[in-house]
């Protein structure tokens, strides 16, 4: 019960973690693209700090992370503030889709065989962001079509998959990488999770 609770506590404070620094990562190392009617899309490795997160806690706490980091940033834009409950949705499906393919399908926190965890790491990373490239620019047309009426949403709808899809190949690489450089460390300091919801003892 008492590492039960401990656990559950650990989670909370790496998913604050994964919260702040995407928040950072999307908010201060961006490049943001002015697009007509006042929009604009950026070039950002926000989505790779959500996979990351996936990998290492899990998709609903890594994508929860995610997600919470990067809506904070719309939150605090005035551009960007009326896309704050889109951004929310899609990243937390980032999240979901990498954890799903990472860890009920590929196991890779519990494996061991250090091939097969760099293999569904990238086929979780690519899944995940794969579904961003394919959803972010659609939901972010009828968004703007739709929900706030702006008729110039066809003309940033090329603009957004442009850079929806540098996002995705830039984030895959720096998550996989990441993630791959962390694990040993991880397992070292004791504060790898070896299994979703089981912490692992440190290697002695």
């Amino acid at each position: 019960m008492e590492h039960s609770k401990n656990e559950h506590i650990q989670k909370i404070v790496f998913t604050g973690v994964i919260a702040a620094l995407s928040y950072v990562v999307f908010t201060f190392l961006q490049i943001k693209i002015t697009l007509p009617g006042g929009d604009a899309t950026s070039i950002h490795l926000g989505n790779a700090v959500c996979v990351l997160g996936a990998l290492l806690l899990g998709g609903v706490y890594g994508g929860l992370g995610g997600a919470i980091g990067m809506t904070i940033g719309d939150l605090l834009d005035p551009v960007y503030i009326v896309y704050a409950p889109k951004t929310f949705l899609l990243k937390f499906c980032i999240g979901l889709i990498t954890g799903l393919v990472a860890h009920t399908f590929g196991h890779i926190a519990a494996e061991t065989d250090s091939g097969k965890v760099l293999k569904w790491t990238i086929t979780a990373a690519v899944s995940g962001l794969l579904f961003n490239v394919i959803f972010d620019p659609l939901t972010g047309y009828f968004y703007k079509l739709v929900i706030l009426g702006k008729p110039a949403a066809e003309l940033t709808l090329a603009w957004n998959l442009a850079s929806t899809s540098i996002n995705a190949v830039t984030s895959a690489i720096a998550s996989v990488a990441v993630y791959m450089a962390l694990r040993p460390a991880l397992k070292k300091s004791g504060l790898f999770f070896d299994h979703i919801g089981m912490a692992k003892k440190p290697v002695l």
